[in-house]
């Protein structure tokens, strides 16, 4: 069924964030250890989720004193909200037992984050391929083909090719103007750069990786 938030846009079904306490925070308060460790909502709004039963201690409604013991499941809901647009489409390229090809379009997040999770690809892609899982990643803004692993064997096998660089990439860029040359080799460190409209991108940066 499709939940439509006040203003009439269609909401997600929310997502179950789960966790489990390590020693460092063994002995903790729940508000205080929930604050201080997700600053993207205040004191205030974590009280009114522990108070309101959206998190739960070992499968148990807990409160703001709850004190926290290593080893506990730490389990809070986030309810539905409005996604970003994105294009929600993609093409199947390749498609056996073991290894899924798709084309993925620009504008469209490979994985959930920065306030998307279902108008991602991989929510697409896993509800025709519940096993399936990406062997790397294409950025919000670049399209291109992104390969996914259908079983275990398949994961262990393409990611250790990947490791030792046996699996070649091609990107292709779109240039404004003519340059002067033919070809041309550029040795510039990439990482990740501030961007007025994605947020971030990788990018030129003399901070990042050859």
């Amino acid at each position: 069924m499709e939940t439509l938030g006040n203003s009439g846009t269609r909401l997600n079904r929310g997502y179950a964030y789960k966790e489990f306490v390590g020693r460092c925070a063994e002995g903790r308060p729940l508000l205080v250890y929930l604050a201080s460790s997700y600053g993207h909502s205040s004191s205030v709004e974590w009280r009114e989720r522990i108070e309101g039963g959206c998190v739960l201690i070992n499968g148990e409604p807990a409160n703001p004193g709850t004190i926290l013991k290593a080893g506990d499941e730490v389990v809070w809901a986030r309810p539905p909200w409005s996604e970003p647009e994105a294009p929600l489409v993609y093409a199947v390229l390749h498609e056996d037992e073991v290894l899924l090809a798709v084309a993925k379009p620009s504008g469209l997040p490979t994985l959930p984050g920065a306030g998307y999770l279902e108008n991602t690809l991989l929510s697409l892609v896993r509800r025709r391929y519940p096993s399936a899982s990406p062997l790397h990643r294409l950025g919000r803004g670049t399209s291109g083909v992104l390969i996914f692993a259908r079983s275990s064997e398949a994961m262990r096998a393409l990611s250790e090719a990947w490791r030792e660089r046996r699996v070649v990439k091609t990107y292709r860029a779109l240039v404004k103007g003519r340059p002067e040359w033919e070809e041309q080799e550029i040795q510039a460190r990439i990482g990740p750069v501030p961007h007025a409209v994605l947020g971030q991108v990788h990018a030129a940066s003399a901070e990042g990786r050859p």
